[in-house]
């Protein structure tokens, strides 16, 4: 059981190392580089062209390929470790089914052509479910990983306003880190030389409707902030260990967050600094995930069908 445990948190980590790499192609402007084709590379198995933007997306193709074969690995493992009806097994499913939705909507950005410097608003939407999806695939695994590590399966009967207050949180969560998907994109597609060129330019009625959109990506986050900041805090009170070890790190993470994106906007969104802020809104996701799971798990021990075979 350690082991299968062991091999999810990898999954998990090595999932959130694939989705920078990808805000990486995004932002040097390298999703492209395989041209309109998907799951061919320019119509090639193994591209023979040597460009940059070629290698860099080829190489996001081939880790995103990895991340698939990972999640099916995890599946089948789970299901020979677990007994039916543990929750690890549903958790794996849900990997597998948004593994393959994330690699869906890879692939209707390239095939659409909307990479590079396409400036739509069907990019734009994408780009929001992309960032939606990939949230949802991480909470899978951390789930999985979760269950398998020994956490017990979630319960929602009588414990109502515990819930309310993670599904806004979540939703919150949820609706800022698409805002920041499509702010980043309109960062990406039209840099600004100087901090109050930048500003002028989203309160500017003439500007592109992207330029516009990213100013609302900042309110949205720090109201996300702090209604995960107070729920985290709610979860965690007469709790001990886990639950209050995950509100302390949330807490000191979502404040570093509002200051990455401070930063962000003074440095005129430097692709170091993009990189960082999606990697910490992962990190106060899959925390707030876990913290959930432990604040809404069942006390009583595992019933039998939820046992583990012994590995």
């Amino acid at each position: 059981m350690a082991a299968v445990a062991r091999f999810a948190w990898g999954v998990l980590a090595y999932t959130v190392g694939v989705i920078l790499w990808g805000a990486y192609v995004r932002a040097t402007g390298s999703g492209a580089g395989c041209g309109a084709h998907w799951p061919l590379c320019n119509g090639e198995i193994l591209p023979r062209s040597a460009e940059g933007a070629t290698l860099v997306e080829f190489s996001h193709r081939l880790t995103s390929g990895v991340a698939l074969l990972a999640v099916l690995a995890l599946l089948v493992w789970t299901f020979r470790t677990c007994r039916a009806g543990h929750p690890a097994r549903r958790g794996a499913v849900l990997s597998v089914f948004f593994m393959v939705t994330e690699a869906a909507v890879g692939a209707g950005l390239v095939l659409f052509q909307l990479v590079a410097d396409n400036a739509t608003m069907a990019r734009a939407m994408f780009m929001a479910v992309h960032l939606l999806n990939t949230f949802l695939l991480l909470g899978a695994i951390s789930l999985t990983a979760w269950w398998l590590s020994g956490g017990a399966p979630v319960t929602v009967r009588g414990r109502g306003p515990a819930v309310a207050g993670i599904a806004v949180a979540c939703a919150g969560l949820l609706v800022a880190g698409a805002s920041g998907a499509v702010a980043a994109l309109g960062d990406t597609l039209f840099p600004s030389a100087t901090l109050a060129e930048a500003l002028r330019a989203d309160l500017s009625a003439s500007s592109h409707v992207l330029i516009r959109l990213r100013v609302f990506h900042p309110v949205l986050a720090v109201a996300a902030a702090f209604a995960v900041v107070l729920v985290a805090g709610r979860l965690a009170r007469s709790r001990q260990g886990f639950a209050v070890r995950a509100a302390r790190v949330i807490v000191v993470a979502t404040a570093a967050q509002v200051g990455l994106g401070l930063l962000n906007v003074a440095l005129l969104a430097p692709l170091w600094l993009q990189i960082a802020h999606l990697l910490v809104a992962d990190a106060i996701w899959i925390l707030f995930v876990l913290l959930s799971a432990d604040a809404l798990g069942q006390r009583a021990p595992l019933a039998a069908g939820h046992s583990v075979r012994a590995a």
